[in-house]
């Protein structure tokens, strides 16, 4: 366990110390630097369930003290998937405003009779509705990705206290049947996540296209 965990531990800090160059890369190289980060922190998931099951072997002696040492790592990579969304949404915000501000600014109005403030003052309403949806949407997204890195963060917590009971149903000498409907109701909660995770996601489409159907009825 301890090499596994050496290795992750030293992933978290490069990616710490990674999150700075999300501040100074130009735009072409940015959504690289994104994806480089996101891969990480992919990988470090990946060892952490490893980590997990390897702490749950470990002797009782020294179980618990790796089992926190696990925990730390997972708030940790938690911490900067949770800081690397909420920069990725700030960028989509200011990216829109600057299309925004760009197609207003590029267009032509002309000078005839008194019909120039007529279209400026549409096109203005038309920007402000829509910087209104695009401020709720980012809004939205941004609850549901802290909705969906809770259900993530509680699935590894259950699969944490899944092995832990089975350690104690093993010292205890519990017979094979509760053994099994100890697992088979792990089973059902893993699709009550997942059922939860997608309802989730069907609100969230639901309400983004409501939120973008009222910011048009209020532009016409």
């Amino acid at each position: 366990m301890e090499p596994l965990y050496q290795q992750t531990h030293k992933q978290v800090h490069e990616i710490q110390s990674h999150m700075g160059r999300l501040e100074t890369a130009d735009k072409q190289s940015l959504h690289l630097v994104e994806n480089e980060i996101q891969a990480r922190i992919d990988q470090i998931f990946s060892h952490l369930e490893r980590l997990e099951i390897l702490s749950s072997k470990e002797p009782p002696n020294k179980r618990q003290n790796a089992k926190l040492r696990v925990d730390q790592l997972k708030y940790d990579v938690q911490h900067l998937q949770t800081a690397l969304r909420n920069f990725q949404h700030r960028r989509y915000a200011r990216e829109q405003q600057e299309r925004q501000r760009e197609e207003l600014l590029s267009r032509t109005f002309t000078t005839n009779d008194s019909d120039t403030t007529i279209p400026m003052d549409d096109s203005l309403q038309c920007n402000s509705s829509l910087q209104k949806i695009h401020h709720d949407v980012d809004e939205l997204i941004g609850g549901g990705h802290s909705i969906l890195d809770q259900l993530r963060a509680q699935r590894l917590t259950l699969k944490g206290t899944q092995k832990k009971i089975l350690d104690i149903a093993n010292m205890l000498g519990l017979s094979n049947t509760v053994m099994r409907l100890i697992e088979k109701r792990a089973f059902q909660g893993k699709y009550f996540m997942i059922g939860g995770m997608l309802l989730t996601c069907v609100v969230m489409f639901l309400v983004v296209q409501y939120l973008t159907w009222c910011g048009l009825s209020e532009t016409i």
